[in-house]
């Protein structure tokens, strides 16, 4: 398997390609690292390739806030500039005066 540079990073707002969910990275995977189980979960139609980044977002949609684990292909930059709610978010990550988010200083020491 070849590994792809990741498109996003750590601390980019996205949404899903599909399904009405956004969220903030806050992990990359150079390639799928998560169970076979949660893998064949994915009906094949849908199922993405294990050869490219994975990310892990702080995700939300209209009804709540959970982790959610997708591939790049299913991610777009997310434009609306609306703030997140997800509780986790400001555990991880800080956000700057251009309103982008970043890994908080204070947990890479």
């Amino acid at each position: 398997m070849k590994e792809r540079r990741a498109k996003y990073a750590i601390g980019d707002v996205v949404r899903h390609r599909v399904y009405p969910f956004r969220g903030v990275i806050f992990d990359v995977d150079p390639t799928f690292s998560n169970t076979d189980e949660w893998y064949n979960s994915i009906p094949e139609e849908v199922r993405p390739s294990k050869d490219q980044p994975f990310y892990h977002l702080f995700a939300e949609n209209a009804e709540t806030e959970y982790v959610a684990y997708v591939s790049e292909q299913n991610l777009v930059p997310d434009t609306s500039d609306e703030p997140l709610r997800h509780p986790q978010v400001d555990e991880v990550l800080e956000i700057d005066d251009e309103g982008r988010y970043h890994a908080r200083i204070d947990l890479m020491n």
